[in-house]
């Protein structure tokens, strides 16, 4: 092959002949080499590569035909059951995997308020003190897709096991599913983002054993599970009949079940995050010294009396429960409702920031629907209101077993808690901004008063 030296032009490190078959390539020697029918035109390679927007609209297809199949084959294998297993089983499949549908909506929710985040003037990053390699929201969205499409499927083939009379492998999708996340969670293999789960983990132990100063991060996770309270008490019922071997069954449902309604495990699961919450508030006021802490460990605290009032029923009679103990579950439940509504509006929110909502960096659709808009402001405070006391309600023991009602307003006081996020992150932002800018003033005054005394001296 003839070796032809030419200098390498610095804007086209690859040349092609048109007229013929011959490829003209440069190596690293800065010399061309021909090479004859090795590489086709870069016109047909692009051709071949289809666009991002073909893509992208071939896997929502993909995604919602897989959506289908699954409604489809859950509804054939729910129809296959008598009429009188039906429902049981029906409460018994959704404790096991509705956790983890509010667990991946969760994670949709903070891919939103990360990209509305990135929309606007906050810097999340810096308020939460994240480290460079974070997760972005494309990657939230990504990992929420594949939870989106892993949960559902594993649960349509718990339904279609167990109505085929597979019931041992029926019993063994659930399992299998919390074994697997749990291990992914705790891996100490750099894969699935191996820094952002173990920044997770490590704020979680913090809000167990607030031992160090409270962080930001500390108490707005701790705040998160406060919402999420039902989750953590239905994963608890789910692993309790895992442990004892009760899944696909319905021993569980007898009075004197270790995993029943009756257990006392579920009211301590369920007051477990206010407590986490109080004793932060507590810590936070031995170190600052601010009346406020104190104040704010109250709000937790009358949760406690919600919870364990709403449990009650399973233990007394109904006629004492009626007559005494539901009207102290009413007024208790007035107080946690109205004090915790004061307190979004007035400490977390600082109010003043909601006749601006958001500043973004440049104008869009949401700048248009949300700058100064006074319909935003009564919605966020209608909702917070409305929502704060359907959660209370919710922990109502009436309510344990109609899980329709109760996995809807879990998932609404969700959304509550996201829509708590975008105005609590902006007023944290705020106060680190007024913060820094209070600092340089004052810098800026030493420096002239030391310019000052130094020209006085000469």
């Amino acid at each position: 092959m003839p070796e032809v030296s030419l200098p390498v032009p610095n804007s086209t490190p690859i040349v092609r002949r048109t007229a013929s078959k011959s490829t003209i390539f440069a190596s690293d020697d800065g010399t061309f080499h021909d090479m004859k029918g090795v590489s086709m035109p870069t016109q047909a390679a692009a051709a071949i590569v289809p666009s991002p927007i073909f893509l992208w609209r071939f896997k929502v297809v993909l995604f919602l035909l897989w959506g289908v199949f699954c409604c489809k084959i859950s509804w054939d294998s729910v129809m296959r059951m008598s009429v009188d297993l039906r429902d049981l089983f029906l409460y018994e499949a959704f404790l096991y995997y509705n956790p983890l549908l509010l667990v991946t909506f969760t994670v949709w929710l903070w891919g939103v308020n990360l990209w509305i985040f990135s929309q606007s003037w906050v810097n999340y990053a810096k308020v939460f003190d994240l480290a460079q390699s974070h997760l972005t929201y494309r990657e939230i969205w990504k990992c929420s897709t594949w939870m989106t499409i892993v949960v559902p499927t594993s649960m349509t083939a718990y339904l279609y096991l167990y109505s085929h009379g597979e019931v041992s492998l029926a019993a063994f999708q659930p399992v299998l599913l919390y074994a697997v996340i749990l291990m992914l969670l705790i891996s100490p293999f750099d894969i699935f983002y191996l820094s952002s789960r173990y920044f997770l983990l490590r704020t979680f132990w913090r809000i167990v054993l607030p031992l160090q100063a409270i962080t930001f991060a500390d108490f707005f996770l701790a705040d998160i599970m406060t919402s999420m309270s039902k989750v953590f008490s239905d994963l608890e019922r789910s692993t309790c009949r895992m442990v004892n071997r009760q899944v696909a069954t319905i021993a569980w449902f007898e009075a004197d079940s270790i995993c029943g309604s009756h257990s006392i495990a579920i009211p301590m699961v369920l007051v477990f995050p206010y407590l986490c919450r109080f004793f932060q508030c507590l810590r936070q006021y031995k170190d600052t010294k601010e009346k406020n802490c104190l104040f704010n460990a109250l709000k937790y605290s009358t949760a406690i009396p919600v919870i364990f009032l709403s449990a009650l029923k399973y233990h007394v009679l109904p006629e004492n429960w009626v007559g005494f103990y539901r009207p102290l579950w009413l007024i208790s439940s007035v107080i946690n409702s109205l004090y915790s509504f004061y307190w979004d509006i007035t400490r977390d929110w600082d109010l003043s920031i909601l006749s601006r909502v958001f500043l973004f960096k440049s104008p869009g659709l949401l700048t248009n629907l949300l700058y100064g808009r006074a319909w935003v402001y009564y919605w966020v405070l209608g909702t917070n209101l409305i929502l704060r006391c359907t959660w209370t309600y919710k922990l109502s023991a009436h309510l344990r077993h109609n899980y329709i009602t109760v996995f809807t307003i879990t998932a609404l006081e969700i959304v509550r808690r996201f829509q708590w996020i975008f105005f609590r992150v902006e007023n944290e932002w705020n106060k680190m901004t007024q913060k820094q800018n209070l600092e340089l003033i004052e810098a800026a005054k030493e420096e002239d008063r030391l310019l000052g005394s130094a020209a006085h001296s000469v």
